[in-house]
């Protein structure tokens, strides 16, 4: 069945983004339980906040370090236009070894892809997953905004994906892991871009160094649809 645009007419008349991103990581839930081996659970997160609400959060649990004069009189004082960050991800946990994270799906909003600010943080976050051995895969559907937050994390790690030559699509979807052979760290990754009318891959979505569950977005992404009454002839 056909990826749809979400972010333009007819669609977007019939059902909002945001909705749609904040159904479809249980859909991924509801088909990737199942195929999970024992001992591993996944969980729908959606997370709406603005970096500045983030930001009070860390440093209230961080503390005032103790012990240091604070200036009465800031050194820079400038508007800031603080953006929001919207977080749509499964993320699932080995029970086994105490909820341990080991794979996590990202899927892209307008929000991640709206400013420079907007987009490292997604990308460090995703940087920091892998560097954890954490399996990761980023969807992103978001028509609206040109950029590619895929090869934005490559280039962050030092690499480049010529699939995607000099103008990548904005919309894609990749598996991504680090791997430890011989002492030495690679990075892994199945990538395909995505086109309107056509229909989503099927990611494998590593768990360990050895084991892999299928992420079929296509059929949690046609779950969605249907659930929100977004037809096939909408996909326009």
């Amino acid at each position: 069945m056909p990826l749809r645009d979400h972010f333009r007419p007819p669609v977007s008349k019939l059902a909002s983004w945001e909705g749609f991103h904040g159904q479809w990581p249980a859909m991924i839930v509801q088909r990737l339980s199942p195929l999970l081996p024992a001992g591993y659970t996944a969980e729908p997160r959606v997370y709406l906040a603005t970096m500045f609400e983030r930001d009070q959060t860390r440093t209230a649990a961080v503390g005032d370090g103790g012990g240091l004069a604070t200036a009465t009189r800031p050194l820079l004082d400038v508007e800031a236009d603080w953006p929001d960050q919207y977080e749509y991800a499964v993320l699932v946990f080995d029970q086994e070894r105490d909820r341990r994270l080991v794979a996590a799906v990202e899927l892209v909003s307008p929000a991640n892809k709206d400013r420079p600010e907007a987009r490292r943080a997604l990308v460090t976050k995703c940087a920091a997953l892998l560097r954890q051995g954490v399996g990761l895969a980023l969807v992103d559907l978001v028509t609206v905004r040109r950029f590619n937050l895929y090869v934005e994390l490559l280039d962050w790690i030092g690499q480049h994906d010529p699939t995607f030559g000099d103008e990548p699509s904005p919309t894609y979807a990749a598996a991504l892991r680090f791997q430890k052979p011989a002492q030495r760290t690679r990075l892994q990754t199945w990538p395909y871009p995505l086109a309107i009318g056509q229909p989503l891959p099927t990611l494998p979505l590593w768990l360990s160094a050895d084991r892999s569950v299928p992420l079929d977005l296509e059929a949690s992404y046609e779950d969605t649809c249907r659930l929100l009454r977004i037809t096939v002839e909408d996909a326009g």
